[in-house]
């Protein structure tokens, strides 16, 4: 939750001092805009902590990439779940939350751009939005990068079975080749 206290101020209407929003009048569009970016910086502390989780999940396991691979199958339900986690993380911030979008007031009341800019700013909305996009980019690119490296696994143990079996029917033809002419 976010707690802002709010200021009649005629004279710096639109300036954030000390935790205090200086509004000229309490009129609704005002408290709607101030409104608005507070529950952005909530919805943005929602998804800050739910990214820090993924990353406390994904340090563990980028870890293990580095010791031997004996529990594939694993490995692997994890990276997808970590994939759709991050997904669905990306999936709500751009699309369900909007948060970077102006609030369409601003159509209606382009004077109050001015306080949207500010509160926006003293709420760091942009600059979080950031980081937390770069956050989740890295997690995504961590995933993918391990997933990548299991498939090859895979595709490497898949071909060492080929050229088994090839052995194998190369052993089988010599024999009945021998067995069958001597």
């Amino acid at each position: 939750t976010e707690r802002v206290m709010l200021q009649r101020e005629l004279t710096n209407s639109g300036k954030v001092e000390d935790g205090k929003v200086l509004l000229a009048e309490f009129d609704m569009p005002r408290l709607q805009i101030v409104g608005d970016v507070l529950a952005k910086s909530v919805v943005l502390a929602r998804y800050e902590i739910e990214a820090a989780q993924v990353f406390e999940q994904i340090e563990p396991f980028a870890a293990s990439l580095q010791k031997p691979r004996w529990r594939q199958r694993k490995r692997g339900n994890e990276l997808l779940r970590q994939i759709g986690n991050n997904l669905l993380i990306q999936n709500k911030l751009v699309g369900q939350a909007a948060i970077i979008d102006k609030p369409e007031m601003l159509w209606e009341y382009p004077e109050l751009e001015r306080l949207y800019l500010r509160v926006e700013d003293e709420y760091e909305i942009r600059e979080r939005h950031s980081v937390l996009e770069k956050k989740l980019d890295l997690v995504s690119r961590t995933v993918e990068t391990a997933l990548d490296l299991q498939q090859q696994t895979t595709s490497l143990r898949l071909e060492w079975y080929i050229v088994i079996l090839i052995v194998l029917e190369l052993l089988l033809s010599l024999y009945e080749l021998f067995i069958f002419k001597g």
